[in-house]
């Protein structure tokens, strides 16, 4: 019986230590945002741009270099999009379109790219300042890196080609 009474008072003192313990999920997810972010990407707990959404999701963020502001667009995945946004391409469709078509090039690239991301990835979104990936990270590190060059080559693509230009002054200088 007293054997019993020192397994149960062991047992109680054991058990919050295990609850502090990160899962195998918890894990994974820190490993791939770590190895991410020495790789130059941002990642952030973010609300994604879908309607009716309030709840965080992971954001990874490709900046476009200084000077060189990207075009404003944001595409979703069929199963988070309604039918009447314009599709794009297999599965994909404008929740707003880029007001420059993309280069044939690149749009094909940008395709390619697309056919190939896990079904958790539900939103690719551009604006000024950084071409973002959202996604609820249900792969590792060694998968996710498989993209990281299709996304570079999107990122450097767009670079340079926003929306509306920046306003110039007499004798093409920026107005303050």
């Amino acid at each position: 019986m007293t054997w019993l009474i020192i397994l149960f008072v062991l047992m109680l003192v054991i058990s919050p230590v295990m609850w502090l313990r990160p899962s195998p999920r918890q894990q994974r997810v820190v490993g791939l945002r770590s190895e991410a972010m020495k790789t130059g990407l941002s990642v952030k707990l973010e609300t994604p741009p879908l309607h009716d959404t309030r709840t965080a999701m992971p954001a990874y963020r490709w900046h476009y270099p200084p000077g060189r502001p990207g075009p404003d667009f944001v595409l979703v995945r069929d199963s988070a999009a309604g039918a009447s946004l314009k599709p794009f391409a297999h599965g994909w469709r404008w929740r707003r379109e880029p007001l420059r078509p993309l280069p044939e090039a690149l749009e094909t690239r940008f395709e390619g790219l697309l056919s190939r991301l896990p079904q958790d990835a539900l939103v690719i979104e551009s604006s000024r300042h950084a071409l973002t990936l959202w996604w609820w990270e249900s792969q590792d590190f060694a998968r996710f890196a498989t993209y990281l060059e299709d996304f570079t080559a999107l990122r450097d693509g767009l670079a340079g080609r926003p929306d509306v230009p920046e306003a110039t002054g007499v004798l093409g200088r920026r107005r303050e």
